[in-house]
């Protein structure tokens, strides 16, 4: 028996694993967000104050490395004496859970959708993917701001819209798999094996078209908090006290030349962030794209 014959196989999870750790940056953006997501899971009990707690007596406080700074406000307070480091600490709670639930939304019906005109084709098809376009007609923030306004304005509402704006991308994406997919030779085995359109749709064809959805999914959680912020900065996605990072900058747009922290803090928060899971998707798609993996 030779040496290649006692090898076991490796398993493509640590295969894919070995192809992501290749990445620096993807490396640095995981453990970026792991501690974001650490922080998320624990602010209410490491922030050094309550978040909607008003301290009277300190009104812009600067960060403690500036004139006038305190130890007791590291990152400084916002215009009606509110500490910063907390706010951000339990926004993260907001972003991280925005990004969450849009993805999973926008995710799930955008496969159903995608799968449904992919294998059905036809008129169902052509259906399905002009209304497609119609959505993608729009530029997608215009698109969430008019959702938002028939709804009211709510972080829960705002989520849905974010959700209905995400969604042309991932149905389109998957439909392109899928119709690369149904022709192949499993594919045809397995229905002349007899296994119904529903086996085909998500017990066959689905699990070889989720590389590219998983690594759409990952930007699609950072555009879901860019977008988020926007709306909260407009003052149609979380309302105050509720401290999401976009309504602190809308809060702040007032300082922006006399107390340069209460911008810059919630403004680095949501470009880390952002950041972290844009080195991760890259990460993902090199792991997981097998034209992109290295030899």
């Amino acid at each position: 028996m030779s040496v290649a014959d006692t090898e076991k196989p490796i398993s493509p999870l640590v295969e894919n694993w070995h192809y992501f750790t290749h990445s620096r940056g993807a490396l640095v953006g995981l453990i970026v967000f792991m501690f974001m997501v650490v922080v998320a899971l624990i602010s209410p009990w490491i922030a050094p104050h309550d978040p909607a707690v008003q301290y009277r007596d300190a009104f812009l406080v600067p960060p403690v490395w500036e004139d006038g700074g305190q130890w007791k406000f590291i990152l400084g307070t916002d215009s009606v004496g509110r500490d910063l480091l907390s706010r951000i600490m339990v926004g993260a709670r907001y972003s991280l859970l925005i990004g969450l639930v849009v993805v999973a939304m926008s995710l799930t019906s955008g496969i159903v959708v995608g799968l449904i005109a992919g294998f059905v084709g036809g008129r169902t098809d052509t259906i399905i993917m002009r209304i497609m376009d119609i959505l993608l007609a729009f530029p997608s923030l215009l698109l969430a701001l008019v959702l938002v306004a028939i709804l009211g304005p709510s972080l829960f509402n705002a989520m849905i819209a974010i959700a209905v704006t995400n969604l042309p991308h991932f149905s389109r994406l998957t439909r392109g798999e899928v119709m690369g997919q149904k022709g192949l030779d499993y594919v045809t085995a397995t229905r002349v094996a007899g296994a119904s359109r529903l086996r085909l749709m998500f017990r066959t064809i689905l699990p070889n078209c989720l590389a590219p959805l998983i690594v759409q999914g990952t930007l699609a959680f950072s555009n879901a908090i860019l977008d988020a912020a926007a709306l909260g900065f407009l003052g149609m996605g979380a309302q105050p006290p509720t401290p999401e990072w976009g309504t602190m900058l809308a809060d702040a747009r007032e300082y922006i030349t006399s107390a340069w922290w209460v911008v810059t803090m919630p403004g680095l928060a949501i470009l880390v962030t952002v950041i972290a899971i844009n080195l991760i998707g890259d990460g993902l798609r090199d792991a997981l794209d097998p034209k992109l993996k290295r030899s």
